[in-house]
């Protein structure tokens, strides 16, 4: 499956166009390299979205074989670890 496939399944990018445009603009890291849209993932393998507002790391468990509900989609991955990144307008 692909990556820009797997986000939209998964539920963590809302669109699969949004997911193909995370990757060409380099914010999606596929086992700490820059994915490109088309990269085959795996279970096991870890994904890092550097997103504007949240970074979040991740670790496939599973890939989806048939269309999911969102509760459904949670169990397609691990959350490794996840940071909220603050924007402080007046520094």
């Amino acid at each position: 499956m692909r990556i820009d496939q797997f986000l939209s399944e998964a539920r963590l990018i809302k669109r699969r166009t949004q997911a193909k445009l995370a990757c060409d603009k380099g914010l999606v890291f596929l086992d700490g390299i820059k994915a490109k849209p088309g990269k085959e993932v795996k279970p096991g393998q870890r994904i890092v979205l550097n997103l504007t507002q949240r970074k979040i790391e991740l670790e496939i468990l599973k890939l989806p074989s048939k269309n999911l509900r969102k509760e459904e989609a949670k169990e397609l991955y691990r959350v490794i670890s996840e940071e909220i990144k603050k924007e402080n307008l007046f520094e």
